[in-house]
C-alpha cells in the first residue's frame, strides 16, 4: 500500500451567494487597495492522509467518507478532491 496527501476543496456552486467573499472584497473596497480585485470566492479545505493501493482507491474511499459523513450540502456546494504521493 502507497500513502497518498488527499486535498478536499469545498466550495459554493456558481450563483449560491458566499457572503464571507463578499465581506472580504467589501473590505478592500472601502481601504481603497487592490483596486484590481474584482471578485473573491471563499472556499474550506480538508486534508487527509491515507494508505491505499493507488490514486484512483485514494480519491474513490475520501469522496465515499466525504459523502458518509456529510460534510458538505451537495445541493449548495461543490467538492474537489485532488490526490498526490506522499
Amino acid at each position: 500500500m502507497a500513502t497518498f496527501n488527499v486535498q478536499v476543496i469545498i466550495e459554493n456552486k456558481p450563483g449560491i451567494s458566499d457572503p464571507e467573499g463578499d465581506t472580504i472584497l467589501n473590505d478592500l473596497v472601502l481601504k481603497g487597495t487592490h483596486k484590481t480585485v474584482s471578485k473573491i470566492k471563499t472556499a474550506k479545505m480538508l486534508k487527509f492522509t491515507i494508505k491505499e493501493k493507488d490514486k484512483k482507491t485514494a480519491e474513490s474511499k475520501i469522496q465515499e467518507i466525504c459523502d458518509e459523513l456529510r460534510i458538505y450540502n451537495p445541493v449548495v456546494s461543490k467538492v474537489s478532491v485532488v490526490v498526490f504521493d506522499a
